[in-house]
Protein backbone atom coordinates (compact mmCIF):
# COMPACT_ATOMS: atom_id res chain seq x y z
CA UNK A 1 0.00 0.00 0.00
CA UNK A 2 1.23 3.02 -0.94
CA UNK A 3 1.73 6.22 2.06
CA UNK A 4 -1.16 8.11 0.99
CA UNK A 5 -3.39 5.20 0.62
CA UNK A 6 -1.93 4.29 4.28
CA UNK A 7 -2.48 8.02 5.64
CA UNK A 8 -6.33 7.98 4.04
CA UNK A 9 -6.83 4.38 5.97
CA UNK A 10 -5.76 5.59 9.17
CA UNK A 11 -7.71 8.57 8.80
CA UNK A 12 -10.75 6.69 8.36
CA UNK A 13 -10.26 4.15 10.62
CA UNK A 14 -9.44 7.08 13.22
CA UNK A 15 -12.86 8.26 12.65
CA UNK A 16 -14.47 5.27 12.72
CA UNK A 17 -12.91 4.75 16.39
CA UNK A 18 -13.58 8.32 17.75
CA UNK A 19 -17.03 8.13 16.92
CA UNK A 20 -17.43 4.59 18.40
CA UNK A 21 -16.08 6.22 21.72
CA UNK A 22 -18.02 9.17 21.14
CA UNK A 23 -21.65 7.20 21.15
CA UNK A 24 -20.54 5.02 23.63
CA UNK A 25 -19.77 8.03 25.75
CA UNK A 26 -15.73 7.02 26.28
CA UNK A 27 -14.77 11.26 24.70
CA UNK A 28 -17.12 14.20 25.32
CA UNK A 29 -16.11 15.85 22.75
CA UNK A 30 -15.63 16.30 18.67
CA UNK A 31 -12.51 15.94 17.46
CA UNK A 32 -11.25 18.65 14.47
CA UNK A 33 -9.43 17.60 11.77
CA UNK A 34 -6.59 19.20 13.16
CA UNK A 35 -6.54 16.82 16.50
CA UNK A 36 -7.31 13.79 13.90
CA UNK A 37 -3.80 14.99 11.82
CA UNK A 38 -2.19 15.36 15.31
CA UNK A 39 -3.02 11.70 16.26
CA UNK A 40 -1.70 10.64 12.42
CA UNK A 41 1.87 12.62 13.08
CA UNK A 42 1.18 14.97 10.20
CA UNK A 43 0.45 18.61 9.28
CA UNK A 44 -3.36 19.08 8.47
CA UNK A 45 -2.46 20.78 5.56
CA UNK A 46 -0.97 17.21 4.28
CA UNK A 47 -3.99 15.24 5.71
CA UNK A 48 -6.60 17.33 3.83
CA UNK A 49 -4.35 17.12 0.44
CA UNK A 50 -3.56 13.20 1.05
CA UNK A 51 -7.57 12.39 1.58
CA UNK A 52 -8.68 14.93 -1.48
CA UNK A 53 -6.05 13.40 -4.30
CA UNK A 54 -6.77 9.78 -2.69
CA UNK A 55 -11.07 9.97 -2.39
CA UNK A 56 -11.97 13.13 -4.47
CA UNK A 57 -13.57 14.36 -1.24
CA UNK A 58 -12.27 16.87 1.41
CA UNK A 59 -11.06 15.75 4.98
CA UNK A 60 -14.08 17.54 6.14
CA UNK A 61 -16.22 16.03 3.94
CA UNK A 62 -15.29 12.35 4.43
CA UNK A 63 -15.43 13.44 8.57
CA UNK A 64 -19.26 14.37 7.68
CA UNK A 65 -20.00 11.24 5.85
CA UNK A 66 -18.86 9.00 8.26
CA UNK A 67 -21.09 10.96 11.20
CA UNK A 68 -24.13 11.17 8.88
CA UNK A 69 -23.42 7.27 9.09
CA UNK A 70 -23.20 7.30 12.73
CA UNK A 71 -26.26 9.44 12.76
CA UNK A 72 -28.24 6.90 10.53
CA UNK A 73 -27.24 3.33 12.51
CA UNK A 74 -28.34 5.74 15.74
CA UNK A 75 -31.43 6.78 14.16
CA UNK A 76 -32.26 3.06 13.32
CA UNK A 77 -32.69 2.83 17.07
CA UNK A 78 -35.68 3.34 18.44
CA UNK A 79 -34.86 3.58 22.22
CA UNK A 80 -33.15 6.97 21.16
CA UNK A 81 -35.12 10.08 20.14
CA UNK A 82 -33.34 12.58 17.59
CA UNK A 83 -32.61 14.61 20.83
CA UNK A 84 -30.63 12.22 22.68
CA UNK A 85 -28.58 11.08 19.01
CA UNK A 86 -27.75 14.91 18.36
CA UNK A 87 -26.21 15.20 21.56
CA UNK A 88 -24.55 12.16 21.27
CA UNK A 89 -22.94 13.66 18.46
CA UNK A 90 -22.21 16.72 19.86
CA UNK A 91 -25.07 18.69 18.25
CA UNK A 92 -27.48 21.43 19.49
CA UNK A 93 -30.34 19.35 18.36
CA UNK A 94 -31.62 21.89 15.94
CA UNK A 95 -28.24 22.44 14.43
CA UNK A 96 -27.89 18.67 14.17
CA UNK A 97 -31.41 18.68 12.18
CA UNK A 98 -30.12 21.96 10.06
CA UNK A 99 -27.11 19.95 9.53
CA UNK A 100 -28.47 16.05 8.56
CA UNK A 101 -30.61 17.66 6.15
CA UNK A 102 -28.46 19.60 4.37
CA UNK A 103 -26.00 16.67 3.68
CA UNK A 104 -29.31 14.11 3.15
CA UNK A 105 -32.15 16.48 2.22
CA UNK A 106 -34.02 14.91 4.77
CA UNK A 107 -34.65 15.44 8.35
CA UNK A 108 -33.48 13.04 10.73
CA UNK A 109 -37.16 12.47 12.09
CA UNK A 110 -38.03 12.18 8.22
CA UNK A 111 -35.68 9.80 7.77
CA UNK A 112 -36.55 7.93 10.82
CA UNK A 113 -40.50 8.02 9.98
CA UNK A 114 -39.50 6.60 6.26
CA UNK A 115 -37.76 3.35 8.15
CA UNK A 116 -40.68 3.09 9.68
CA UNK A 117 -42.67 2.86 6.99
CA UNK A 118 -40.74 1.62 4.09
CA UNK A 119 -37.87 -0.17 6.31
CA UNK A 120 -34.16 0.40 7.25
CA UNK A 121 -33.11 -1.37 3.90
CA UNK A 122 -35.29 1.03 1.72
CA UNK A 123 -34.47 4.02 3.53
CA UNK A 124 -31.00 3.23 3.33
CA UNK A 125 -30.79 2.89 -0.16
CA UNK A 126 -32.16 5.99 -0.67
CA UNK A 127 -29.73 7.65 1.72
CA UNK A 128 -26.58 5.77 0.31
CA UNK A 129 -28.03 7.39 -3.13
CA UNK A 130 -27.38 10.79 -2.33
CA UNK A 131 -24.50 10.60 -0.19
CA UNK A 132 -22.80 8.77 -3.23
CA UNK A 133 -22.54 12.17 -4.97
CA UNK A 134 -20.60 13.62 -2.62
CA UNK A 135 -17.52 11.01 -1.75
CA UNK A 136 -16.21 7.68 -3.12
CA UNK A 137 -15.44 6.54 0.79
CA UNK A 138 -16.16 3.24 2.23
CA UNK A 139 -19.64 3.73 4.48
CA UNK A 140 -20.84 0.57 6.34
CA UNK A 141 -24.54 0.27 7.42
Amino acid sequence: MNRPAEITSAYIDLIDQHLKDLVANKVDRMLEIEDLSRLLFIHPTHLSDTIKATTGTSACGVYQLKIIESALRLLSDPSLSIKEIALLLTYEPSQFTKWFKRITNLTPKKYWLKLLSSGRESANTEIMTILKQYAAIPLYF
